[in-house]
């Protein structure tokens, strides 16, 4: 598949290359391996919407194969080859009817594509598909519990209804030609990586350091495995947990000495280090009657709350009450009430503070583009029920509100679930002038706990002095699961970060939140 893949992306990068590439792929799929022949119509999708117009001739190759496709990717991409090129294929409408007959079945992607290709197969051959648009149409939006196809479905609907022209320019329109992006990495890590253009890091695009601690681990599993089971490492509760460890349980995963039979890290405190809302400006007086607004997320007492100052500026009225609205956002929140009281009310050059429980619902859920980051951002509307202002707003919200206080791992499902998430899911940074008591991996501990970043094990670095690698887990509120990995340094005051997760969409979010409590 990666093979196949890189085929495509060279054809799209490369425009000398993609008639030789084109050539290949069809040579692939003559081939008639399943997997094969479903990556090969994913890229070449790709490809023509790269070069529109110019390779249109191996369409007939690609539907003879259509019986092979399986997959909701490769499905899709065929259904958009079809819609996009029903014109120049006879029996398009055919084609897509065999892909109805399972519509309530299939992916939403999928599904998403066939109502899409159905409304261009009928703006481009209306007495031939009436039938079908009309049946395509029927399930969308009124069979269907998916709010996306729903909407776009009476969207449809409505064009097709009102003005044939419109819904022409809509759906049949150019289309902005895509380029490939696959390359375009941070530009600090693209400095190091250019640095290390010999080495393993300019292969898997990942600093050295990734590869230090990995094998240091391994060579010590391999060549001194009987002086760890009779020494062990100390991964117990910094404040003293429970020593001894049986021989034979240990399963190093790559990190030393984490021993399953070891104790946890204890209770430790939250005491000084109980989170506190990150407070930033996300209104202006100009633009809510006024009225300036200062917001920031935390979880409090196991309930996710947002926070608000309110700074009466300008407003001759005074504010006692806001009612509140969130548009669907990529963590499902929503208020729990529709009213912040603000208790005592606002006066004009007066400034107050209010707040609003917010619960996660996946109706509010906001779809994430494949292959792209979860957005932080959370947009807001408020209406002043004191004026009637009504006023809008976007918030980034900090994951971290929404980890769970039930969080914590077993250390056997902790090496179980790290070993399987695949190494592609790892993000990495190094974290820079810590404040003093960050570089203390106890202090550290109950900071994160206070966050509901829990404990797993630690272990000094083999071979390396003064290093020392702590593991922690998270779980958010909605089941999402992320593992972390820090490393220490004795007299640095830094740390180096990795992160990984099956949930790739929200694990820059997570990494994210990891770096700002050790800032804070």
């Amino acid at each position: 598949r990666k093979a196949v893949s890189a085929i495509g992306r060279c054809a799209v990068k490369l425009e000398r290359a993609a008639e030789r590439c084109i050539g290949v792929l069809l040579e692939l799929i003559q081939t008639k391996v399943n997997y094969v022949v479903q990556e090969s119509v994913i890229v070449i999708k790709d490809i023509f919407r790269r070069y529109p117009n110019r390779y249109e001739s191996i369409i007939a190759t690609l539907c003879d194969n259509l019986d092979t496709l399986d997959e909701p990717l490769a499905k899709a991409s065929m259904i958009w080859i079809i819609g996009e090129y029903a014109e120049r294929i006879d029996n398009a409408d055919e084609l897509l009817d065999t892909f109805l007959e399972t519509f309530e079945e299939e992916d939403p992607a999928v599904q998403l594509q066939l109502l899409t290709a159905t409304v261009k197969c009928f703006l481009k051959d209306p007495e031939d598909t009436q039938d079908m648009v009309q049946r395509v149409l029927d399930m969308a939006t009124e069979e269907s519990d998916n709010p996306d196809l729903r909407d776009r479905g009476f969207i449809y609907w409505r064009l097709l209804s009102t003005d044939p022209e419109a819904a022409k320019m809509v759906v049949l329109g150019d289309k902005p030609v895509i380029e490939d992006d696959t390359f375009k990495l941070d530009p600090a890590l693209l400095n190091v990586l250019i640095g290390q253009i010999a080495t393993l890091s300019s292969v898997y695009h990942k600093p050295p350091e990734a590869f230090v601690v990995r094998r240091g681990a391994e060579e010590d599993k391999e060549e001194d495995d009987d002086d760890d089971e009779d020494e062990g490492y100390d991964v117990g509760d910094s404040a003293g947990g429970a020593a001894g460890a049986a021989a034979g349980a240990v399963d190093l995963l790559d990190m030393g000495g984490m021993d399953l039979n070891k104790s946890g890290a204890g209770a430790v405190g939250t005491g000084k280090y109980e989170p506190k809302a990150p407070m930033t400006r996300v209104c202006g007086p100009e633009k809510s009657g006024g009225l300036e607004i200062m917001a920031g997320f935390r979880q409090l007492n196991k309930k996710i709350r947002m926070e608000m100052t309110v700074d009466n500026i300008s407003s001759t009225s005074e504010v006692a009450s806001l009612a509140i609205q969130l548009n669907k956002n990529s963590f499902g929140l929503s208020p729990a009430s529709q009213q912040l009281v603000c208790n005592p009310p606002v006066g004009p050059g007066q400034k107050g503070e209010t707040f609003v429980e917010l619960t996660t619902t996946p109706n509010m859920l906001a779809p994430i583009p494949a292959g792209q980051p979860a957005s932080p951002q959370v947009q807001v509307a408020l209406k002043n029920m004191q004026s009637g202002t009504v006023f809008y707003f976007a918030a980034n919200f900090n994951i971290e509100a929404i980890f769970s206080p039930e969080g914590t791992m077993e250390r056997s499902v902790f090496i179980e679930s790290w070993k399987s998430i695949d190494d592609r899911n790892e993000l990495y940074s190094t974290v820079s002038d810590l404040p003093a008591d960050m570089v203390n991996i106890e202090e550290v501990t109950k900071k994160f706990k206070a966050n509901n970043i829990f404990f797993i094990a630690r272990r000094p670095v083999p071979n390396a002095e003064g290093q020392e690698v702590v593991y922690f887990s998270m779980r958010t509120l909605t089941g999402m699961e992320f593992l972390a990995e820090l490393t220490f340094k004795q007299g640095v005051n830094a740390c180096k970060v990795c992160l990984k997760t099956e949930n790739s969409a929200y694990g820059l979010l997570a990494k994210t939140a990891v770096e700002s409590i050790l800032r804070s």
